[in-house]
């Protein structure tokens, strides 16, 4: 489901039950079979929550696809939800007293309730100490609930007594329910203009959590245990050669009290090491040794087999290695002794977390080179480990996840590797830009906190375009809105949007902004009121055939921009209709003569262009193929981001075109002997379509060159993957000289479809 648009269910509320019973019996499954105990431990705990999503919809406690899901709780209040947009009954900061809550109401000196702790919180002593907290910056909050008496101190700090009353009085009703404090910290909060995609702690867990390669531990073992032992009981049974075979020297009493001391370090050896198993094997050449030794220490002569094996066991040995002692010999296990010696990845990343252990864990760090730097000589003598060994690639990729850097950094060092990860990090741009709109400095602090955590709010299953709760919703938002310095907050957000948007582009050309990063993008264009229409990906499987009017807002916008082009022409667009049916559902939401929520003509017009789409009954593919029309109306971001918000990405638009075409010949090789290539056929109809966009905006000298060398991009990969794409480049070259592309053996690139796709069946056959 995509959990961040606005949308609507396909049937309505009624088979809402099944993906809940689904995922409680999937559950349900795993409580009950699983072999590990933490695994089943946290089955039981989804059990219960779907348990609770599915009682709370039969006794009519829920109501699926609402903004305000749980019948007694308001919209402000952060919802538990689990996979899917179901919210349980409970919201996420109620449950029992945390053990920080215990601890203020402790040293309050009033009863361990809620609702004692809130009201202390509003005495002159708890006044002071939320103050305290504000000016300190040693907070943290987990949900914005936990923000919400913090916001209430500062509003009575300002002498806005009134808006403070007006706050609490919201809060009251709640007091004995939800968690309204904040979590003291050692630690002032994070820099908020620190962008970081993991904190300091967060590397430290994933170091901690590592465990000691299994199969590399018993190559060391065998390299520095068994192999040496192996070499004794060799030497030994060697002695008994003479100038012929094995045994052919009787062995003297001398030779039997050094195998029994042999054996009797082999059981000390098997009891310490037990990694390596094939000692263990009477077939392998130690196994061999060692069991004709026992025999002729206990006195019994060998019998014919027992005596062949040793002979052979002996002889490959030498053949194979060397005689013990020899060059040959002694340069192999020198070889194999250095090999051994070398540090584990394990005991490296222990050593980097103890460096990890002296820094602040709740943010990321500055320059992670000091933390990944060879072993010192000091760490050495403190460690046992080698002077100067080199820390693991593994190990330094987790480590410099922490790097806290400007996003754009991040992405040119690889830290952020998509344009999904990208949206991760956004929130904390927004967090830092949205803080700037106020003047006080704990304000600062408290909003860019609260926003971070807010977007950590997981996001509703809605149904009849329904909208998610925005954090300027909040009670505690509205409260300090007056306190925002409107001109500085608007240049920084628009400046934010602008770098964000040619961040994203350039670096991610061929990728669909994920809905995630454009819900930032549409946060930063309402703080810089720029009216810039951004619209989300819907989900084909939830699909209703309706959109909001900022879909045909996004497409007038992209007429502006793509009017005459390569890409109307492409996608044979009348972007001078699209604008005339703008102004018509202008002009009508006006006057009142339709629902200003939806936009019907933009409805009809995707779905007339989609073609038999809705023709034969309700399907996921139908729905796409009109979603991908509505994708292609309004470039999906792309044309707002060009005419609304002005960006210029470097180092251009055709190298842009020229990499989005690299991305859809890597799609397209992963659909041959796919048995389910439609995913990736649609990801690269997708990657083609902004390749098409970015196309458009070249001058047309660039853009023939381009167009002209695809060819020698296609060639790099395998040859099914020219053919799938030929009939797609004859048809663009087609659209580029003013034709169709449909004509001849030219295809317009589409990525659903209701029948088999043309770019499926391998072109060869």
């Amino acid at each position: 489901m995509n959990d961040d648009a606005e949308q609507q269910h396909s049937a309505g509320a009624g088979d809402l039950p099944a993906y809940p019973q689904a995922m409680r019996a999937q559950a349900f499954r795993t409580w009950l079979t699983h072999g590990e105990a933490d695994t089943r431990n946290r089955a039981a705990s989804r059990v219960g929550r779907w348990q609770a999503v599915l009682s709370g919809m039969a006794e009519g406690r829920l109501t699926i696809g609402s903004r305000t899901p749980v019948a007694d709780l308001p919209a402000w209040v952060t919802p538990e939800v689990v996979r899917g947009g179901f919210a349980t009954s409970a919201a996420s900061a109620e449950g029992p007293l945390q053990p920080y809550e215990r601890e203020a109401a402790s040293l309050a000196g009033v009863p361990a309730a809620r609702r004692a702790l809130f009201a202390y919180c509003l005495t002159e002593p708890g006044l002071a100490r939320l103050c305290a907290l504000l000016d300190s910056g040693r907070y943290e909050i987990a949900v914005p609930e936990e923000a919400a008496l913090l916001f209430v101190a500062w509003l009575v700090r300002a002498g806005d007594v009134a808006g403070a009353l007006a706050l609490v009085e919201v809060l009251e009703p709640w007091a004995d329910r939800l968690r309204f404090t904040p979590r003291p910290s050692d630690l002032p909060a994070p820099d908020v203009r620190a962008v970081h995609r993991r904190t300091v702690g967060d590397v430290g867990a994933s170091l901690s959590a590592r465990r000691p390669h299994s199969a590399v531990e018993t190559q060391r073992e065998a390299l520095s245990v068994w192999q040496p032992f192996g070499d004794e009981l060799l030497a030994h049974w060697l002695e008994t050669a003479g100038a012929g075979r094995v045994p052919d020297r009787v062995p003297d009493d001398t030779w039997q009290e050094r195998g029994a001391m042999l054996l009797r370090r082999y059981q000390d050896l098997a009891a310490a090491h037990t990694r390596c198993t094939k000692h263990r094997d009477p077939k392998e050449n130690l196994g061999i040794l060692r069991g004709a030794l026992e025999e002729a220490v206990a006195g019994r002569p060998l019998d014919a087999r027992r005596l062949g094996l040793l002979r052979h066991a002996v002889e490959s040995m030498v053949r194979r290695r060397g005689r013990p002692g020899s060059g040959q010999h002694s340069e192999l296990r020198a070889r194999q002794a250095v090999q051994a010696a070398l540090p584990s990845h394990h005991a490296l990343a222990q050593l980097v977390l103890r460096r990890l252990s002296g820094l602040p864990q709740r943010t990321g760090a500055a320059d992670p080179a000091p933390l990944v730097a060879d072993v010192s000589a000091r760490e050495a003598a403190e460690t046992g480990l080698p002077e100067g060994a080199v820390v693991p690639v593994a190990v330094r990729r987790i480590v410099e996840a922490a790097l806290s850097a400007p996003i754009g950094t991040l992405v040119e060092r690889g830290v952020v590797p998509s344009a999904e990860v990208l949206a991760e990090l956004v929130p904390q741009l927004v967090a830092a830009t949205a803080s700037q709109e106020y003047r006080d400095q704990a304000l600062r602090t408290l909003v860019a906190v609260h926003y971070r955590a807010f977007r950590n709010r997981r996001s509703l299953l809605l149904l009849n375009l329904a909208r998610q709760v925005r954090a300027e919703e909040l009670p505690w938002i509205r409260a300090v809105s007056g306190y925002r310095v409107d001109d500085q907050g608007q240049e920084a957000a628009l400046t934010a949007l602008r770098h964000l948007g040619e961040l994203a582009v350039q670096a991610f050309p061929g990728t669909l902004l994920p809905n995630p990063l454009v819900r930032e993008l549409a946060v930063l264009a309402r703080q810089a009121e720029t009216g810039a229409p951004f619209v989300e990906e819907l989900a084909s499987d939830i699909f209703m055939g309706t959109f909001t009017p900022k879909f045909l807002a996004a497409a007038r916008v992209a007429a502006e921009v793509l009017g005459g082009t390569l890409y109307e022409r492409y996608y044979a667009i009348d972007y001078a209709a699209v604008r005339n049916l703008a102004i018509i559902e202008a002009s009508e939401s006006v006057r009142g003569t339709h629902r200003a929520r939806t936009s019907p003509g933009f409805a009809k017009l995707c779905a007339a262009r989609a073609g038999d789409a809705g023709t034969g009954g309700w399907s996921v593919a139908a729905n796409g193929k009109v979603i991908e029309q509505a994708q292609i109306l309004t470039t999906h971001n792309l044309a707002t981001l060009v005419g609304r918000i002005g960006i210029r990405p470097e180092p251009g638009w055709g190298d842009l075109a020229r990499r989005c075409f690299a991305t859809v010949c890597l799609l397209t090789a992963r659909i041959h002997g796919n048995p389910r290539p439609l995913s990736t056929i649609k990801d690269a109809a997708y990657a083609w379509r902004q390749m098409v966009f970015h196309l458009s905006l070249c001058d047309p000298v660039e853009q023939a060159r381009v167009i002209a060398r695809l060819g020698e991009e296609t060639a790099r990969h395998p040859e099914h993957v020219s053919a799938r794409l030929a009939p797609a480049l004859i048809g663009l070259r087609q659209a580029a000289a003013g034709g169709s592309p449909d004509t001849g053996g030219g295809r317009r690139f589409l990525g659903w479809t209701t029948g088999p796709h043309w770019l499926r069946p391998d072109p060869r056959a």
